[in-house]
């Protein structure tokens, strides 16, 4: 009788032990996913953060030499010179309308996991966020990049 509970011991996990292990994997995942696809969008935002800023430098430098953002004689303006965007990680930054001679609007327009997310900078540096996806907790702001969920403008 004593070799039988040895035995009995040593044939595995009963189906009660299993679904506890189950249920303990499902609550850790529960909590892990949702804090794991916000830290990807919030590494992602940073994409319209620096693409914004290295158009932005671009169209200073064309303004420098020309004294205009629009495009003059043989020297175009990066604006039309990235007409389709371009891609910065998940974020394409393209101008938002024609720049004139002392004004520009860039925008950065959010694909994949960012999709929706709208930032734009003008030549004054004001920054603006115009348009988030519902649901995901970030706000628009008519003054700031909104970086962070539940950040206020």
């Amino acid at each position: 009788m004593n070799l039988n509970r040895r035995t009995r011991r040593l044939q595995g996990f009963t189906l009660i032990e299993v679904m506890v292990v189950v249920a303990i994997i499902g609550i850790l995942a529960s909590v892990a996913y949702p804090a794991y696809t916000d830290y990807i969008v919030r590494g992602s935002l940073a994409d319209a953060n620096s693409g914004l800023a290295t158009m932005r430098a671009q169209m200073e430098r064309h303004y420098q030499d020309n004294r205009s953002y629009k495009t003059v004689g043989a020297f175009t303006t990066p604006c039309a010179a990235a007409e389709a965007g371009r891609t910065f990680g998940r974020f394409v930054v393209s101008c938002d309308g024609t720049p004139e001679d002392n004004t520009y609007v860039l925008q950065a327009v959010g694909a994949g996991t960012v999709s929706g997310f709208t930032f734009k900078v003008n030549q004054a540096d004001v920054k603006s966020t115009t348009n988030v996806p519902p649901g995901k907790g970030y706000n628009t702001c008519a003054t700031k990049w909104m970086m962070k969920k539940g950040e206020t403008c």
